[in-house]
């Protein structure tokens, strides 16, 4: 047997990189910093390092972890190795958890000493479901239905702590555009599941879309994504116009809303064009915020 090479620094840097998904950094750190500056109107030292801190230690310790507990399941897994996640060297697991703590730590001191009671509360509750999604003894994600509100509750709780850190006034219509924003993630982490049916089940990996089967998880995705378009009509102008943003959600899932669990896999074509969906979103719910943010000034 021979003795595998031993692991350089280079190369546990670039696991460490692709385990964190890079191309989903901004998921966390625009919702933080969007609340937050929103709020306060203003530039300052908090929203420069929860916006770091959301960038990138949140999403390490977030996919990191995900990447060590999902081990078996990521070796039969072909989408694994790119933007969907590493396959980690059984020999960075430990290193990986260790820099996902570490890397976290600095900031989460930062932010609880300078947060009230309440906004380090909402923060150690999204800590707790970042670790326990993936982490046994809880393991969330194997928890079919609190697998996908936990996944979603990893997006909207940056924003939702970035208004509670900033001291937001919250009303109804902010209520609407969070529980929005809440559907949109659980529709998505549905979505995402289905083409991993065959992998979760070959592994015993229990999800939304292996205890429901991939067709009535899709058709699922498509009405939360609905409801959360529809939510948005009830929200401050010019929030009612982000309810378009929903529709190339349900453009690009609609045709899969008759897949079965033997063609599941074929849901990985209308993931990648997910992810690019992910930036037009992103920049028209910039556009829109730019324009509250003139309306409100």
């Amino acid at each position: 047997m021979t003795t595998p090479a031993p692991l350089r620094p280079a190369a546990v840097l670039t696991q460490l990189f692709v385990s964190s998904r890079p191309v989903s950094w901004i998921n966390t750190a625009y919702p933080f910093a969007a609340a937050y500056l929103l709020t306060t109107r203003q530039i300052d030292l908090t929203l420069i390092l929860g916006t770091v801190f959301f960038l990138i230690p949140y999403n390490l310790a977030m996919y990191g972890i995900n990447d060590v507990f999902d081990y078996e399941s990521d070796l039969r897994n072909p989408r694994k190795g790119g933007a969907h996640g590493a396959v980690l060297d059984r020999r960075l697991h430990r290193i990986t958890v260790w820099a996902a703590g570490l890397s976290c730590l600095p900031f989460l001191v930062y932010l609880v000493a300078v947060g009230s009671w309440l906004a380090s509360l909402v923060l150690a509750a999204s800590m707790f479901f970042v670790v326990f999604y993936s982490a046994p003894p809880l393991r969330l994600k194997e928890r079919p239905f609190a697998d996908s509100m936990t996944s979603s509750i990893h997006f909207f709780s940056p924003a939702v702590y970035g208004l509670v850190l900033a001291g937001a006034t919250w009303t109804w219509q902010l209520g609407a555009v969070i529980a929005a924003f809440a559907l949109w993630g659980v529709a998505s982490h549905a979505f995402g599941a289905v083409q991993d049916v065959v992998a979760d089940r070959d592994a015993d990996i229990a999800s939304i879309a292996t205890a429901r089967g991939a067709r009535w998880t899709v058709r699922f995705a498509l009405v939360c994504y609905a409801a959360s378009g529809l939510l948005m009509l009830g929200t401050a102008w010019p929030g009612p116009l982000g309810s378009l943003i929903a529709v190339p959600y349900l453009v690009t899932v609609w045709p899969f809303r008759n897949i079965t669990d033997q063609t599941a896999d074929t849901a990985t074509r209308g993931w990648g064009r997910f992810l690019w969906i992910n930036q037009l979103a992103g920049f028209l719910t910039t556009l829109l915020l730019i324009w509250y943010a003139l309306l409100t000034a």
